[in-house]
């Protein structure tokens, strides 16, 4: 597969979270929620998460307007973190953050590998600054609403 191929997969990836996502609704028994704002193009996203006794996420779910990449991260994020420990959301929150953000491999705990495939569609946007807040938006919702903080912003 040629890296033109490749793109194409991911643009198409994207478009179809973007489109048509996943986990887009409320949990109206989640006991973690927190809004993300991206001030500078309108993204906005509240993240809910339903956090068992143990720590493992047991459902995750968002709700908001965005660009096709802020809705498909947050689409792809709910998947992923599904089932995870707070440590492993924590380990993938660092290393997708720093896969949006540098051009070096983020180094993920070899047991997120697979996690980690599926999110490297959105490696691309490190090539547009602007764009790395609205990959990340969602993901910063979610670590505000697993440390029991109801806001956080691109600008903070």
């Amino acid at each position: 597969m040629s890296i033109g191929d490749l793109r194409d997969l991911y643009q198409e990836v994207i478009l179809d979270h973007g489109r048509h996502p996943r986990n887009l609704r409320r949990i109206d028994d989640a006991n973690r929620r927190a809004r993300g704002n991206n001030p500078l193009c309108g993204d906005r996203i509240t993240v809910y998460l339903k956090v068992g006794a143990d720590g493992v996420v047991e459902d995750a779910a968002f709700e908001g307007r965005g660009c096709a990449i802020s809705t498909a991260s947050a689409s792809m994020m709910t998947e992923v973190i599904r089932g995870k420990t707070r440590d492993e959301v924590d380990a993938l929150f660092a290393a997708f953050h720093k896969m949006c953000t540098r051009d070096e491999a983020p180094g993920a705990d070899p047991a997120l590998a697979d996690d980690m495939e599926r999110l490297q569609v959105l490696a691309g946007v490190r090539g547009y600054p602007m764009r790395v807040k609205c990959a990340t938006l969602a993901w910063h919702a979610m670590e505000a609403a697993m440390a029991g903080e109801p806001e956080v912003t691109t600008e903070s």
